[in-house]
């Protein structure tokens, strides 16, 4: 058993580098000869083509309830995904099914491997303790979501063990309400036994563990558009978190207690 364990943990973590190291100069090549009106879906394409494949290395089965709907464009109006925040693997599981880009915690973007891959696909930084980095990443998603982007974001701000949805930061939803944006609530389950939850360990340590895991069947919930045309932040933060709620439990539902 540990033997077979260990095996698997080197095969997969090694698959997981290799793999993303592999694809991001291939990628960079293809999405630097692009025309601009066709950056965007280059980089969706690669980034669904990426995380799609780092699920089935890590064997992550993604049982779907909802619409998934379609792309955005440049000139459609942007999209802001918001949902809860339970394990690394909402990344790939989150980019896999709706492509776009990443709201995510300063640091990551040093992490070996993994920050220059993050750097490359437009990935929004954000350092939770500085006003000013708040403010800038504020910014940031209003421009994206005004060229019609899709950004992804965990308002929780990190990550947390169970289905409970912690309150959300708002500064993501000032961003939509300025934008005129289309919001799209998703809720993310986990198997209590799989040990996905990402708590009190670095993330290469996350990542080892993962690695020897068995295969890990998780439930997402995606919900209907909220408008936030004309809607106040606070209003949409309120709203989106009350859907948030009741998707996790649809999510739940979907893989058992």
């Amino acid at each position: 058993m540990v033997i077979r364990d260990r095996a698997r943990q080197a095969y997969r973590a090694g698959g997981f580098l290799a793999a993303t190291s592999a694809m991001l100069p291939l990628y960079l090549a293809r999405y630097g000869s692009a025309a601009e009106a066709d950056k965007d879906a280059v980089r969706d394409r690669w980034v669904k083509r990426w995380a799609r494949g780092l699920l089935r290395l890590f064997a992550i089965d993604v049982v779907v309830a909802g619409t998934v709907p379609p792309a955005t464009r440049r000139g459609d109006r942007g999209r802001l995904i918001v949902t809860n925040h339970r394990s690394a693997i909402d990344i790939g599981v989150l980019l896999a099914t709706f492509g776009g880009t990443m709201v995510s915690r300063a640091d990551l973007a040093t992490w070996p491997v993994v920050g220059a891959a993050a750097r490359s696909v437009g990935t929004v930084f954000v350092d939770r303790s500085s006003a000013k980095s708040g403010a800038a990443t504020i910014r940031a998603i209003q421009r994206a979501l005004e060229v019609g982007q899709t950004i992804t974001i965990f308002p929780e701000g990190t990550t947390f063990g169970g289905d409970d949805v912690r309150p959300f930061h708002g500064g993501a939803f000032i961003a939509a309400a300025r934008a005129g944006a289309e919001i799209l609530p998703v809720g993310l389950a986990y198997p209590a036994s799989s040990g996905a939850a990402f708590l009190d360990e670095t993330f290469l340590a996350h990542l080892g563990r993962m690695a020897k895991s068995d295969a890990t069947r998780m439930g997402i919930a995606v919900g209907a558009p909220i408008a936030a045309k004309g809607v106040g932040a606070r209003e949409l933060t309120q709203r989106a978190h009350a859907e948030v709620r009741s998707l996790v439990v649809e999510a739940r539902a979907l893989i058992g207690p």
